[in-house]
């Protein structure tokens, strides 16, 4: 028997003030079945292709069956995780005949390469031959390829976040994004801080405001975040707005989604807002101000933007490619 003080390290607990798992040694597992089953619909819902064709979405995820963990031994994450995925899809000619089909993944897998994943594109059976079918089968299929890939991704990286816990030493080797938000507007104020200490994991958080000035009205400013035309204007994207408190919104092609919180018409627009890569239930509280002021005879507009979020989700964001 080992004397005081000298038994294997691996054990020793009294260098954590939580005394678990100490240098993640022991066997631990995380349930990521419904965290995967939203990501999924997420990434899924609103994907949309466009060709000389016409163009194609997906409506509706019909399907989500399956189960996903994460197991931690020595240190050493391990991921399970296999589905089984249906979604409906319509699309409109060129010419303006509408179409509905079918889309079935049945072996997404840890077991199975993305290369090997089966994808199939088929029409409803009321449906007649068309090039959306084939428009579908090629980019379709590989747009929803990409967003499979996505989820594997984001399950290797935000849903890990503090399964691996600091050793007996202090440190971790929990892999950290080194991506930087980057903000090019006038930076009015900045004000980061920490959490207090205590058992769990510390995520630190940052506010900052910004201030801009438009030639335009409130009422217009105002539109452009809550008219869905207008905001798939700005956005050059495909996106969806309820505007009205507790409305939802997805905006460039479901990169972005949040909720409205408050909205007082022409002066005020309060707002939960998130990048689909940042971590699971991370969002950014978002303030937009409204102004109107004139200089000579011309009318402006002035919009103060205050943003609150953890800086580990501004570390994890990946801008979405255009």
């Amino acid at each position: 028997m080992a004397k005081w003080g000298e038994g294997d390290p691996r054990w020793i607990v009294e260098e954590r003030a939580d005394a678990t798992n100490v240098n993640n040694w022991h066997w631990t597992e995380r349930d990521a079945t419904n965290w995967s089953s939203e990501k999924l619909k997420q990434l899924l819902l609103g994907l949309r292709v466009e060709g000389e064709q016409g163009q194609c979405e997906v409506t509706e995820v019909s399907k989500v069956e399956g189960e996903a963990s994460i197991n931690n031994r020595k240190g050493k994450l391990i991921f399970f995780y296999e589905w089984n995925l249906k979604a409906k899809w319509k699309g409109v000619t060129k010419s303006g005949i509408k179409y509905k089909g079918h889309i079935e993944v049945p072996n997404l897998s840890d077991e199975n390469d993305m290369d090997d994943l089966d994808i199939s594109v088929t029409l409803s059976k009321d449906q007649s031959d068309t090039p959306l079918l084939t428009l579908m089968r090629k980019e379709g299929a590989e747009r929803v390829r990409t967003a499979l890939g996505t989820y594997i991704s984001s399950l290797k990286t935000e849903f890990t976040q503090g399964m691996i816990l600091p050793t007996a030493n202090g440190l971790s080797v929990q892999p950290t994004s080194q991506s930087k938000a980057k903000v090019d507007k006038t930076l009015i104020g900045s004000n980061c801080s920490t959490p207090a200490a205590n058992t769990g994991v510390r995520i630190p958080t940052c506010k900052f405001t910004i201030k801009d000035t438009f030639m335009t009205s409130p009422e217009d400013l105002y539109r452009v975040f809550l008219n869905q035309e207008m905001v798939q204007a700005f956005t050059h994207a495909a996106a969806t707005v309820e505007a009205e408190k507790g409305g939802k919104f997805r905006l460039m092609d479901g990169n972005v989604v949040g909720e409205f919180q408050e909205l007082v018409p022409e002066e005020k627009i309060v707002m939960k807002w998130r990048y689909n890569s940042w971590p699971s239930e991370h969002y950014a509280t978002i303030t937009l101000t409204l102004s109107r002021h004139s200089i000579c005879t011309e009318h402006y507009a002035t919009i103060t933007l205050t943003l609150t979020c953890s800086i580990l989700s501004v570390q994890s964001t990946t801008p979405p490619s255009r």
